[in-house]
């Protein structure tokens, strides 16, 4: 075989291997240890350099940035007792029905990805699902934990802070927010709202058994107060930064420490024990994306799509709106939504695609990720959030009930899109 097409070769062999372990996790090492493996054999085969590889993992700094100090929040609240209080109200508040505790998780969930983002509702509102569910005495808490990894997707380009991926997919052509509003309120609604049909259809005998109906509601202590008011002051902080078009990562790594002394200062302890208990191998796993996502673009994979996709808006416009939106959908879980978004934002810019198809796109980095635990890194964060509490939930399990939510979700808002532009 020629060297020089066995090394693209190589590279997407590379790739998919490291993403199969990532899913599957064999002998059950962390997804951080097979992005890095895959890095890692890129430089070592000479097809990527360790310099540009090291540049690659450092185009990731706002997003390392950005979940660091969303991670330190949730750890914060979670061992200040905020997520045990908020659960307890939750609870109360569905007086036995499970079916509107369902609804009020959903819609917690939808607040805090449109105003948080995506990654902030796997990792600061998951473990508060799972204490809601405690204290309702579920059987099963996975119907309510399901929600927080598939709204966190349904939701999540109702606003461009709503997903760290939409800013990647437009990069410095983001549209102002009334522009953006105008594109996407509508494929938003229907997102969410098919989401939350399809998730509950699929819940049914599990949400047809009875909760608990009255439950104690703890006091919550003025460092869990301080906590809270700390995660509001974030979410303030990103909506203001989007708004001045500025980088989200230093302000919600700043808004996280910030947060953090203040509850040490006020208790006069050591901010040790909340650190020593973040899951920090989601930061590594990133930067193993990133090297390949580098190692995909050297293969020159990124000029072939960009060539397919200005044929195609020029000779079939609306076939290929549909085709990008559900391709990037499936790509999305193949290689996780994130490094998918870098490589279609960067293959829609080089084509020059129109607006349309630059929002079929986002719709399908947003939405896709929706079908299997790697397509997005949210979905992987909610997984990190479950094994901390002792709840596992399979590829399997995850990619069935996925075919179920997504397809309908990711259908409607690409129609929308195909009707309104």
């Amino acid at each position: 075989m020629n060297a020089a097409l066995s090394y693209p070769i190589i590279t997407c062999l590379i790739a998919a291997a490291s993403t199969l372990g990532i899913i599957v996790r064999p002998f059950k090492v962390p997804e951080a240890v097979w992005a890095l493996l895959g890095a890692f054999a890129l430089c070592a085969l000479g097809l990527l350099s360790w310099t540009d590889a090291l540049h690659a993992a450092g185009n990731g700094t706002e997003v390392y940035l950005f979940l660091t100090g969303m991670m330190i929040a949730s750890e914060l609240a979670r061992k200040e007792g905020l997520f045990d209080f908020l659960a307890a109200l939750a609870v109360r508040r569905a007086a036995g029905s499970a079916r509107r505790l369902f609804l009020l998780v959903y819609g917690v969930g939808i607040v805090v990805t449109v105003f948080m983002s995506n990654d902030a509702t796997a990792v600061v509102l998951t473990p508060a699902v799972f204490a809601a569910a405690k204290a309702a005495k579920a059987d099963d808490p996975l119907p309510y934990l399901y929600i927080c990894a598939f709204v966190a997707n349904a939701a999540s380009f109702v606003l461009p802070i709503s997903n760290p991926a939409n800013l990647v997919i437009f990069q410095d052509r983001m549209p102002t927010l009334l522009v953006w509003l105008s594109h996407f309120a509508l494929p938003s609604v229907l997102s969410i709202g098919a989401t939350c049909i399809a998730l509950r259809i699929a819940q049914r005998r599990a949400l047809m058994r009875p909760i608990a109906q009255h439950i104690d509601v703890p006091p919550l202590s003025p460092s869990g107060k301080m906590a809270g008011y700390g995660i509001a002051l974030m979410a303030l902080v990103l909506l203001a930064v989007s708004g001045l078009d500025m980088a989200l990562g230093w302000p919600t790594f700043l808004a996280g420490v910030g947060t953090l002394a203040a509850v040490c200062l006020r208790k006069r302890t050591a901010p040790w024990p909340h650190l020593t208990e973040i899951s920090w191998g989601v930061l590594p796993l990133v930067a193993g994306l990133f090297v390949l996502v580098e190692g995909l673009q050297r293969t020159g994979l990124l000029a072939e799509l960009a060539r397919a996709l200005h044929d195609g808006a020029r000779y079939a416009p609306g076939l290929t709106v549909w085709l990008a939106g559900i391709g990037v959908a499936l790509g999305s879980n193949l290689i996780n939504n994130l490094p998918a978004g870098l490589i279609a934002g960067s293959t829609a810019s080089a084509a020059h695609a129109s607006g349309q198809i630059t929002s079929a796109i986002l719709i399908g980095v947003d939405i896709g990720p929706n079908l299997s635990v790697t397509g997005s890194l949210a979905t992987i964060l909610w997984l990190a959030a479950l094994r901390r509490e002792g709840q596992k939930v399979s590829a399997w399990a995850f990619l069935k009930l996925g075919c179920v939510v997504m397809l309908p979700a990711l259908l409607l808002a690409l129609g929308a899109v195909f009707v309104t532009h």
